[in-house]
């Protein structure tokens, strides 16, 4: 018959009890241990948390990495991966299985490789291959090489800033394993071929970001003897901006990202753009005050009229030479532009931007449209004004004061006539009508 739990002897466990201080004194004993193995059997449910086993070749712990600390991890562990464990022991009380809680995890062998890199780094340091006075400026670059994976992330973030920024940019890429033990020379063939082929400006040479064994490659001595032996200037973009190789110390200029060596080496398309768009409002500009010129001459010129019709008319077709004249000077100025636009076009027909040059040429055509239109409806407002002046100066000219029905005499010298007095019996006249004139001698003269 049991005991009741009062009588229980006090030497006696239960299950629970034993897990319970059996995962007290792990945790007591191990608080902080660091362990190294090989991952297996990794597992990562929705909630957060990591489940894997570590082992090496003679016995294998059960492990279990919360979420809070695998979202603070530089780099995704997979299965297989030979890791650094920092942990405490304990033990799953429901199955009575011993465990590691997992703290912090990097790639096992990371501090044998920071040695090696700060070793290398003292070395080349001291010999000079990173002194400043050997960086060379980045010339204006047309095209350019890019040494990197084919398949990577990085080649297909530049190019996708080179097409934003500026898609005329010319890029030849010279395709390199990027990792692994074969990276150093593939990467090492590609920038001789690079230099050797001496038709690109400048060199990029990166991958995208990884743990320090993925960009181990860049840290190859031979690899950066390389870098500074070449003749084209070379841009490091290896990794994140946090990461530094020894290519970057002995590159020409070092990038922090892929992305943002892309940046470094292409123009900005729209602050051309709008440079084009400013250019276009100088013209109008001009133009239009080109115009108000000629207007304010053509102003003048009306102003200084004073002779009957034959002068109007020749004022008139000196406005209308004017006219022509402005109009073959505007087409002029519009056709550098459109040549200007047309050697731009065949230059990016390469790279097919057709969408943002078609935009560009209708917006070119409706301003040249409307600045047309807006020319010919100033023309006519002025033609107008012209003949209402020619119309207002005809109106008191002396000839349309004879249509009226006046005459004017004149003495035969051709002197007109206005008193009575200056004539006498017996003197020939001239009487001008609208249809002639008439030719008479005085016979009487009165005063009154």
């Amino acid at each position: 018959m049991y005991q009741s739990d009062n009588a229980r002897d006090p030497g006696l466990f239960t299950v629970s009890d034993l897990n319970r201080r059996a995962k007290q004194l792990l945790e007591v004993s191990f608080a902080s241990v660091r362990v190294e193995g090989e991952i297996s059997n990794l597992a990562r449910p929705s909630s957060g948390h990591w489940y894997f086993t570590l082992k090496d070749s003679g016995a294998q712990v059960r492990c279990a990495m919360f979420r809070s600390r695998t979202a603070m991890l530089k780099f995704h562990p997979k299965e297989g991966d030979k890791v650094e464990l920092r942990a405490k022991v304990s033990l799953y009380e429901n199955r009575g299985d011993y465990q590691l809680i997992v703290d912090a995890m990097k790639p096992a062998g990371e501090g044998a490789l920071l040695l090696a890199f700060e070793q290398l780094k003292r070395r080349l340091a001291a010999e000079g291959l990173f002194a400043e006075e050997l960086k060379r400026p980045l010339p204006v670059i047309k095209r350019v090489a890019i040494i990197t994976s084919p398949t990577g992330a990085a080649i297909h973030d530049m190019l996708t800033v080179l097409r934003r920024r500026w898609p005329m940019l010319e890029v030849d890429l010279y395709p390199a394993a990027v990792q692994g033990a074969e990276a150093p020379q593939q990467l090492m063939n590609a920038l001789y071929r690079a230099n050797r082929d001496q038709w690109v400006d400048a060199i990029i040479i990166g991958r995208g970001g990884g743990s320090l064994e993925d960009l181990w490659a860049f840290n190859d001595e031979q690899l950066a003897r390389a870098i500074a032996a070449s003749p084209i200037p070379v841009i490091s973009a290896v990794g994140h901006e946090v990461d530094f190789t020894i290519a970057d110390f002995v590159a020409d200029l070092r990038a922090p990202t892929p992305s943002a060596a892309a940046e470094l080496i292409s123009p900005d398309g729209q602050q051309i753009l709008h440079r084009v768009n400013e250019l276009k409002r100088r013209l109008y500009r001009a133009q239009t005050d080109k115009l108000s010129q000629q207007y304010r001459q053509l102003a003048l010129l009306q102003q200084r009229l004073r002779s009957p019709r034959q002068i109007l008319q020749t004022r008139a077709q000196q406005a209308d030479q004017l006219e022509i004249r402005l109009q073959r000077a505007m087409q002029q100025r519009l056709r550098e532009p459109a040549q200007t636009l047309k050697r731009l076009q065949q230059a990016l027909s390469h790279l097919h931007p057709q969408k943002g040059l078609n935009q560009t040429n209708e917006k070119l055509q409706s301003l040249q449209a409307r600045l047309e239109r807006a020319m010919h409806a100033q023309l006519t407002k002025k033609k107008t004004e012209l003949n209402s002046g020619m119309r207002l100066l005809n109106s008191v000219s002396p000839l349309d004061v004879l249509k009226r029905g006046y005459s004017i005499t004149r003495h035969d010298n051709g002197d007109v006539v206005r008193n009575a007095e200056e004539l006498k019996p017996g003197d020939n006249i001239e009487t001008l009508v609208n249809s002639g004139k008439i030719t008479s001698t005085v016979t009487a003269i009165s005063k009154e």
